[in-house]
């Protein structure tokens, strides 16, 4: 499968951007979710996931009530819309998949089989 993050770039604190994910090369309704980031110099960490069907969602406690994901799986695409951005959410944004048979969700990267190319967000002060 191909995933092809978009949607990044140059946004002010307190703003918004939303990133986009197309994926390819299997049905992507069978497809558990997942957006993940990494800042320099830090790890990997999670931000959020959703389920099959979009009826489960996990979020990182550090981006509840700011971040929402969603999917449209007619267009093969998972969404995050990010408000309220703040300059320690400065990252490269990746999305990441696995095919499931569950309507369930992970947190953990290594439960993720294929990651796309990230996207760099830049929230300045």
């Amino acid at each position: 499968v191909q995933l092809q993050a978009s949607g990044g770039g140059l946004v002010q604190a307190g703003g918004s951007l939303r990133l986009s994910c197309a994926a390819s090369g299997r049905p992507f309704s069978r497809d558990v979710m997942g957006w993940f980031r990494q800042a320099p110099g830090k790890e990997r960490e999670f931000v959020a996931a959703i389920s099959r069907s979009g009826g489960n969602t996990a979020y990182a406690d550090f981006v509840k009530g700011r971040f929402t994901i969603s999917r449209d799986n007619a267009k093969n695409t998972v969404y995050l819309q990010m408000d309220s951005l703040k300059p320690e959410d400065t990252a490269v944004y990746s999305c990441a998949s696995r095919p499931s048979i569950l309507s369930i969700v992970w947190t953990a990267p290594g439960e993720y089989t294929d990651w796309g190319k990230g996207t760099l967000v830049t929230v300045s002060s």
